[in-house]
């Protein structure tokens, strides 16, 4: 997992809770239509589905790519 690099400035990027759709869980970064955003870390452990490749974990972002994308980088799963 790479390490993410938190601007303690920032006013739009920040660690939230959500759903990762993620077949590979090495990943670090996920687009912005793979991750959904709740409102509690209760909510994002219950809305694991293994069986749909959705996991719950601790975000940061969104980040613009240099491709244009919307990222959210891995801080860590929960």
């Amino acid at each position: 997992m790479q390490r993410v690099i938190i601007d303690p400035e920032s006013k739009s990027l920040d660690e939230r809770f959500a759903l990762v759709k993620a077949a590979n869980r090495r990943r670090g970064r996920f687009p912005e239509a793979c991750v959904t955003l709740v409102e509690s870390e209760e909510a994002a452990r219950a809305g694991r589905d293994d069986a749909g490749q959705v996991h719950p974990a601790l975000v940061y972002g969104p980040s613009s790519s240099s491709e244009g994308q919307r990222l959210y980088y891995l801080v860590r799963w929960l």
